[in-house]
């Protein structure tokens, strides 16, 4: 287990801005360019294992090069959260325990509500978040916010933390402050990822490994993201309403079979063996999670030995169950994955995040990415009359391999 160790400041050049920011990090105020210290988490892709992370399942997700920065300045009294691209200020007193406002500045204070739970309280503050992760297209925004803040105000306190235990915590700030009923998936990799590898997260014990993805014939392919420019957010009510259904199914599997913990275990024959006593809906959402489970288990097979080919396949399939079991896709996203797989250079393709709009992610020979991006954004253009963003990606560290990074070069 790694100890994430806070002290680093962090420079990074954003690129060009994305949604989350519209310039470059502006001071806020004359003591912020002199003694602010700034603290960086990235983005990330799931490859696959989708609405598998809260029960039980496997998920093998990779970090990416979108980062949110959160800059963190002593102030006299309170705490002060601000973020480019976002008019809102918000100014809390050590003893505040307001509940939720239903903006952007619930994810860092939720992230503050569980460092209060814990006792650990950081001295007054004013953060400033900035970044370049787009916003509601399933490549974790908010989780990167809270792992940055996270970052950031353990600083402000003095305090360390375990890696893992960073990721938690950001879960439950998700969780019980935003009131978004997401796994564990998101925050973990963002705070545990390792550059040129995927992570493969066990997501009931937080047993995980980091699988090189850069042998065999994957050793010649590009992740291409693709945005739909759909955006969605999965704190509203189709996120949650799978989540009931799937957590009931879940109950009678367990209930019928005693020896299961959860539908990490599950297998598809005991499925069928209590489909009658399920709602149809519970049934194909827990069909999906054990076939998605299944998948991610072949599609590491199939990526330590580097066979693109089967992985792509893997990713096809499990985008049907998406769209088909889980019923998180929708008409724009699911022709993106259809022209994908049309174009020359691709193996698979699927829609990747919560769902409801957002990305899709696409694995493609090297040396057809660009080609194959520039022509799935006119195919899209043309026929939908939407012009999306594409992502040429590559497997980055996160946040607690950043820290390590800058503490030995400090």
């Amino acid at each position: 287990m790694q100890a994430f160790t806070i002290g680093a400041v962090f420079h990074l050049s954003l690129g060009r801005p994305m949604s989350f920011a519209s310039s470059p990090l502006s001071t806020f105020s004359t003591a912020l360019s002199e003694i602010a210290t700034t603290f960086v988490a990235p983005a990330r892709v799931n490859l696959i294992g989708e609405h598998t992370d809260y029960t039980g399942g496997l998920v093998l997700p990779m970090a990416i090069s979108f980062t949110t920065q959160a800059t963190i300045v002593s102030a006299e009294t309170g705490y002060t959260f601000c973020a480019e691209g976002f008019p809102e200020v918000r100014t809390l007193t050590p003893d505040d325990r307001s509940a939720a406002v239903s903006n952007w500045s619930d994810y860092p204070v939720g992230v503050l509500r569980e460092f209060q739970k814990l006792g650990v309280n950081p001295q007054p503050f004013t953060l400033k978040l900035s970044g370049n992760v787009p916003l509601g297209s399933g490549l974790s925004s908010s989780a990167s916010v809270e792992v940055a803040s996270a970052s950031a105000m353990l600083h402000s306190a003095s305090a360390t933390m375990r890696g893992e235990e960073i990721a938690l915590l950001c879960q439950r700030a998700e969780n019980k402050y935003v009131n978004s009923p997401c796994g564990i998936m998101d925050q973990f990799v963002i705070t545990m990822a390792k550059a040129g590898h995927a992570l493969l997260l066990h997501t009931r014990d937080l047993k995980y490994e980091h699988i090189p993805i850069n042998g065999g014939e994957l050793a010649h392919t590009r992740i291409v993201i693709c945005n739909s420019m759909v955006k969605h957010s999965i704190a509203a009510g189709d996120y949650g309403s799978r989540r009931i259904q799937l957590e009931e199914g879940q109950a009678l599997l367990v209930k019928t079979f005693p020896q299961l913990r959860d539908l990490g275990d599950a297998t598809l024959d005991q499925l069928a063996a209590c489909a009658a006593q399920m709602s149809e809906n519970s049934h194909r959402r827990c069909r999906h999670v054990i076939s998605e489970n299944d998948r991610t288990r072949a599609a590491t097979v199939a990526m330590r030995a580097g066979n693109a080919t089967a992985f792509g396949k893997l990713m096809v399939g499990s985008h049907i169950s998406q769209r088909d079991d889980f019923e998180c896709s929708c008409t724009e996203v699911d022709f993106l994955v259809d022209a994908a797989l049309k174009i020359d250079g691709c193996f698979g393709a699927r829609l990747t995040g919560g769902g409801f709009g957002g990305c899709t992610v696409n694995l493609v020979a090297e040396d057809k990415a660009e080609a194959f991006a520039r022509e799935l954004k006119r195919v899209y253009r043309e026929s939908l009359g939407i012009d999306v963003e594409t992502y040429v990606c590559e497997a980055v560290d996160g946040a607690v391999a950043r820290a390590a990074a800058m503490e030995r070069h400090a």
